[in-house]
């Protein structure tokens, strides 16, 4: 097992990853408690793989639990589930010291996560992610929401988890999709800050995908860290923090584009995503004309989505685009904030992006898909 602690003063915690972790879940969390129970917010796929492992592991360490189980998929992650998750937890009579444990993917983190900042004006939580993506990313730093008619994540909350038990095991019950969707995750930190690690990725990414615990583990350390070190330095997002959306201004209107369904997945937003920011920084003269071209050439050896011509079903124009990527978070004073890069593994925040390059790019990707 690996720890990576984040270090953020009373709000401190450790990031526990390792093979097995849902099986001792008990041992890791029973100091935490002021009494010996937890509530488990969960959805039904994973409850059915790993709920009673996770409910064994605690009654080991003599820890009573309960728990509510909601419908997969990112329809989950709004209104009506939050209020579901919190009438839930008022019920149960979950105090402000109590603590609520968030067993899923980035949906039931991030849904859980809100539902543990608003209750109460903040109760506990402890993280259990079980899918790539969540515990490369949602997991840790603190950011938790909602999505809305109006794009996703724009109600939420910076709430710290207490702990994360990151379980490598449970990866290998996930569908290859989702598997490589939560990919997209890990080869964004060597996009946007560690040109080293995108090369180790391009090396030993098809090993890991095979199932390489070993690989696996180090993948998730190291993303884990590269995401730790941004956090401490810019927890609430001001200036540093926004560097970890590289991809995510393309990749979330693209989501919005495809109803949030499983045409795209997030992850396989934000790896399009990249490649579009790639894409401009190159017609920007900002990046090397070659570097598109290897990044989505690593894409396409992963078996991922790599352009606006992997995604099925149709598209809005580029304006429609343009106009969903309008509601990001980043916008300031009505400008729109890139991730930018001025290499694979430097990327920089800017508002001085040239909209017609952008709009030009959509068209032409637009147009590839035939």
């Amino acid at each position: 097992m690996t720890t990576v602690h984040v270090p953020l003063g009373d709000r401190a915690y450790d990031v526990r990853i390792g093979a097995g972790l849902i099986d001792c879940a008990g041992r890791e969390i029973a100091p935490l408690l002021p009494r010996p129970k937890v509530w488990i917010v969960t959805e039904e796929t994973v409850a059915g793989l790993h709920l009673d492992a996770l409910k064994a592991g605690l009654g080991k360490e003599g820890i009573a639990s309960e728990a509510l189980i909601l419908p997969p998929g990112e329809g989950t992650k709004s209104w009506p589930y939050l209020t579901q998750v919190v009438e839930w937890l008022l019920s149960e009579k979950v105090e402000r010291k109590d603590l609520v444990i968030a067993f899923g993917g980035g949906v039931i983190g991030d849904l859980v996560g809100f539902a543990a900042a608003i209750l109460r004006r903040g109760v506990r939580f402890v993280q259990i992610p079980t899918s790539l993506l969540a515990q490369v990313d949602s997991s840790v730093g603190g950011k938790t929401g909602i999505n809305t008619s109006h794009g996703k994540n724009l109600v939420g909350a910076f709430h710290q988890p207490s702990l994360v038990l990151a379980d490598i095991a449970a990866l290998g019950t996930l569908k290859k999709r989702d598997f490589l969707a939560g990919y997209g995750e890990v080869v964004k930190y060597g996009g946007l800050g560690d040109a080293e690690f995108f090369s180790w990725l391009e090396e030993n990414g098809p090993k890991l995908a095979e199932g390489d615990l070993d690989l696996r583990e180090e993948a998730v350390r190291h993303s884990v860290q590269m995401k730790a070190d941004i956090v401490v330095r810019d927890e609430t997002e001001q200036g540093d923090r926004a560097l970890l959306n590289l991809g995510h201004t393309f990749g979330h209107a693209l989501e919005a584009a495809t109803g949030y369904s499983d045409r795209l997945l997030h992850g396989e937003g934000v790896a399009i995503g990249c490649a579009l920011a790639f894409e401009t920084s190159a017609r920007m003269g900002l990046i090397s004309q070659e570097s598109p071209s290897r990044w989505r050439a690593h894409l396409a050896a992963m078996g991922m989505k790599k352009d606006l011509a992997d995604i099925p079903g149709d598209l809005p124009d580029a304006d429609g685009l343009i106009t969903l990527m309008s509601q990001d978070k980043k916008v300031q004073a009505g400008k729109l904030r890139f991730i930018m890069a001025r290499a694979i593994g430097e990327a920089f925040v800017t508002d001085e992006v040239d909209m017609k390059i952008v709009h030009d790019i959509l068209t032409e990707a637009l147009a590839g898909r035939g």
